[in-house]
């Protein structure tokens, strides 16, 4: 089955073919660093993810690139209050962002190029503008023409008709509404003493459109195969990307678009400026664990559905990755045997498993619905414990059984971060209460392995006794 996502632009679903064969060349929409990334925006960052992991399972090669604005007009409103440089500014959000991609088992980008750094790329690409008849010059400032380009609004749906005043009216902020769609800026004139840039079109710094363009075209090529972001970037912020790249090249932007949709709380999306979001460690700081944040963002809701965050999806995410994981190392465990006397375990085990695979592949390819892949993932994982409870299986079962795990988890990405949990947070004083329960139970002291077992839960572990020996994790 050939991957099909649902393309903003065409309003379908579209196979992904990319124009090198084999090589998938994707741009993804990264923070502003501005202050710490909240998890509405992981919402678009993990649907990104689980994409490029799909990607890699599906083509030899997948170029990723993912920006980092850097200079806004919020940032620069932050450096002058605290008497920062830009770099100063925003150098302890871009290591959050990367400590928070890390907690979470993002796949890191290929590239992760920050705005200041493509000056000259930008102002390349203002000055072709200028030369096809689409910016203007006014105060020192450039703009694009919107009425120009005649296919403004493709893919947001809102026309430049009854919307522009022509050059009287502009937009400098780099946000605005949808009500406010003007000519936008491209380079803003600035004073010796602002943030700015000395170049040959003048002192200036880039709008935060441009700074897409010229970093995504400069490193994929003027057509990309893929550019994805939340839904609240299709405008102004993608639409005007498409409107400046296009009217430079004469070429397609971007052969796919896909976007995510919002994370919401009390069914208002969550957002700084709403004053309704929490950030990842927030979140774990309420005791709820990496991998079930993870889960609930990836797939606990199409990526195309709004999500909405409370502890009710939460909890259900922890108790899927418990399940996901208890499954896992079951099967870590087995003792295979070297024949199956009855002739039927092996078999209906292999059976579950291709099945679990053509399910997951399936669910994949279309759309990318992992919620449903999932789910096929974890009828397989029924049928498996149940025959799994009548004996053991020979090791051809075993490793079929690990070799699913290992491919779902690929996608996923949950496993890495309950293992990483499990080898780093006990303390020397929990880890001594878990041997010492391990001597009890071996002397035969149960009534002490009860109580060491009742004093670990005290401090959140709960611990399970298998046929392989105790096993613990965090509640």
């Amino acid at each position: 089955m050939t991957l099909r996502l649902y393309d903003t632009l065409t309003r379908g679903y579209v196979a992904v073919e990319p124009l090198e064969p084999d090589h998938v060349r994707i741009y993804t929409c990264g923070p502003t660093v501005w202050n710490r990334v909240h998890i509405g925006n992981f919402r678009t960052f993990i649907f990104e993810d689980v994409l490029r992991r799909w990607l890699d399972h599906r083509f030899p090669r997948v170029t990723h690139v993912m920006n980092l604005t850097d200079v806004d007009d919020r940032i620069i409103n932050n450096a002058r209050e605290h008497g920062h440089g830009l770099d100063e500014e925003t150098r302890p959000w871009i290591d959050a962002f990367f400590e928070d991609r890390d907690t979470l088992g993002l796949r890191p980008a290929h590239h992760y190029p920050r705005a200041t750094q493509y000056i000259d790329e930008m102002v390349s690409l203002i000055e072709r503008l200028e030369e096809k008849g689409v910016a203007y010059v006014s105060d020192g400032s450039y703009y694009f023409h919107i009425s120009a380009f005649p296919d403004y609004g493709r893919l947001s749906g809102i026309r430049a008709e009854g919307l522009v005043t022509g050059a009287s009216g502009r937009v400098d902020a780099d946000d605005y509404d949808k009500e406010n769609a003007r000519d936008f800026a491209l380079w803003k004139a600035t004073t010796r003493e602002e943030v700015g840039w000395d170049t040959h079109i003048g002192r200036g710094r880039p709008g935060w459109h441009i700074e897409c363009s010229a970093m995504s075209m400069t490193l994929l090529g003027e057509t990309l195969d893929l550019h994805c972001g939340g839904v609240d970037n299709i405008f102004p912020h993608h639409e005007n990307e498409i409107a400046q790249s296009e009217a430079a090249t004469a070429c397609t932007f971007v052969q796919q678009w896909a976007h995510a949709a919002h994370l919401r709380v009390a069914g208002e999306k969550m957002a700084k400026r709403v004053g309704n979001f929490e950030t990842v460690p927030e979140v774990l700081a309420q005791g709820h664990r990496a991998a079930a944040l993870r889960y609930m963002l990836a797939a606990s809701t199409h990526y195309r559905k709004p999500l909405n965050y409370s502890d009710e999806p939460l909890a259900a995410s922890n108790e899927a990755v418990e399940r996901f994981t208890a499954f896992r190392d079951r099967v870590r465990e087995l003792a295979p045997v070297d024949v199956d006397t009855d002739g039927g375990r092996d078999e209906a085990v292999l059976a579950a498993v291709r099945e679990a695979r053509r399910g997951f592949e399936d669910a994949m390819d279309d759309d990318l619905n992992l919620p449903e892949a999932m789910g096929a993932v974890f009828a397989a994982v029924r049928e498996v414990n149940r025959v799994l409870d009548q004996g053991g299986v020979s090791d051809e079962a075993k490793v079929g059984m690990l070799h699913l795990i290992a491919s779902v988890d690929d996608v996923l990405g949950v496993l890495p971060l309950v293992d990483r949990d499990r080898a780093g947070e006990l303390t020397a004083d929990e880890a001594e209460l878990l041997r010492s329960r391990e001597q009890a139970r071996a002397a035969g002291d149960y009534a002490e392995s009860d109580r060491l077992r009742t004093e670990l839960a005290n401090r959140g572990i709960i611990v399970e006794d298998t046929a392989q020996g105790q096993r613990w994790r965090r509640s």
